[in-house]
């Protein structure tokens, strides 16, 4: 067992079976033992990639969509923007550098970004130098002025919670102690959830249903200050909309793993329903887009063009990387269908390219 399982054991010994959001926090989060506190997690050498590692084209077309937003809400200026689980700061490196074929643009962001882990913000001082920088532990410090801000693959990383359907209610997923003392999952004693009374309408006894607290309160936050400041939001992220069945998963070298047999050594996350996520903008009177597959979103934006125009400078083995990438990213059966996004703005403000009222 691995010394978060250890200190998760012991505490399940004495406390009773924990709930799957407080496993998953604990397991990705733990300061001396979580999984991003302690590794840089992407790449071929970590435990997966994301997109904007596949190529530069990824944040050219993101940051050059937010660039748009800026203009037409008339060149706000300063701006904040930033970014919500940066990774190498890669997405905003590239973002930045699309950003500056709009005149006034950079000189108006100052650059912010929300990141948990002091290791990866290393790794996204050293990529980022020569750019000014504030790390924030919170969407809840953010300057009080607009904000353009990208998610990518950050909300299948916040802590969720799954309840199984039964006759008479829900039970919860929880994880508990085998009779060899190693971390299993079971279910909580069936009972009534007000949260969940509508969900009876479209689910039978078996399905499990997700949620996900954090990421509705981050995007409610988020959609409050957009419709207060200005601004607009691109949430990116492999997901669905309205939480149907178990997503709850671990990678770990590239391969899925059991999520409960290495805590702390496995990235642990789980599809986002978007569906609240649009709600909770709209409760905070701001407007959200209608969920848009990054394939549909990228093509929109003219990744194909820009992929062209890169391919004329390349040969060989570059070349076949550099349309290997491209289909990665925008194709159905890759990248370009599991992953949707979603775009925020204030009330009665165009939407970002590329994205269909909702």
């Amino acid at each position: 067992m691995t010394p978060l399982g250890q200190l998760l054991a012991g505490q399940i010994a004495v406390e009773g079976p924990m709930r799957l959001d407080r496993y998953m926090g604990a397991c990705l989060l733990h300061p001396a033992h979580g999984y991003y506190a302690t590794r840089d997690p992407f790449g071929a050498a970590g435990d997966f990639i994301t997109a904007p590692e596949i190529s530069q084209m990824f944040g050219e077309m993101i940051g050059l969509a937010l660039a748009q937003a800026w203009v037409d809400q008339g060149r706000p200026t300063p701006f904040t923007l930033a970014e919500a689980g940066p990774g190498r700061g890669t997405l905003m490196a590239d973002m930045v550098r699309a950003m500056r074929a709009v005149p006034g643009m950079v000189a108006a962001a100052q650059i912010h970004l929300i990141e948990a882990s002091p290791a990866l913000r290393d790794i996204q001082r050293a990529t980022l130098a020569g750019h000014q920088v504030t790390w924030h532990d919170s969407l809840a410090s953010l300057p009080d002025q607009p904000v353009f801000l990208v998610a990518n693959e950050f909300l299948d990383a916040l802590p969720i919670r799954q309840f199984q359907r039964v006759e008479a209610g829900w039970s919860e997923r929880q994880v508990g102690l085998g009779a060899d003392g190693a971390l299993l999952p079971g279910l909580a004693p069936p009972t009534r959830l007000a949260a969940l009374e509508a969900r009876f309408g479209d689910t039978k006894p078996g399905d499990v249903v997700e949620t996900c607290a954090p990421a509705v309160a981050f995007a409610g936050d988020l959609a409050a200050q957009i419709a207060a400041q200005g601004g607009a939001a691109i949430l990116i992220d492999y997901g669905n909309w309205h939480s149907l069945g178990d997503t709850f998963q671990a990678l770990r070298a590239h391969q899925p793993v059991d999520p409960f047999a290495t805590p702390g050594e496995a990235d642990l996350t789980a599809h986002v329903d978007f569906e609240p996520l649009a709600q909770a903008a709209r409760a905070a009177r701001a407007q959200a887009s209608a969920m848009t597959a990054q394939g549909v979103l990228l093509e929109r934006l003219g990744i194909t063009a820009r992929a062209q125009t890169l391919a004329q400078a390349m040969t060989g083995q570059a070349l076949d990387a550099h349309i290997a990438a491209h289909r990665r990213l925008t194709h159905p059966a890759e990248m370009g269908h599991l992953f949707q996004t979603l775009a925020i703005v204030p009330q009665g403000v165009a939407l970002p390219p590329g994205f269909d009222a909702l």
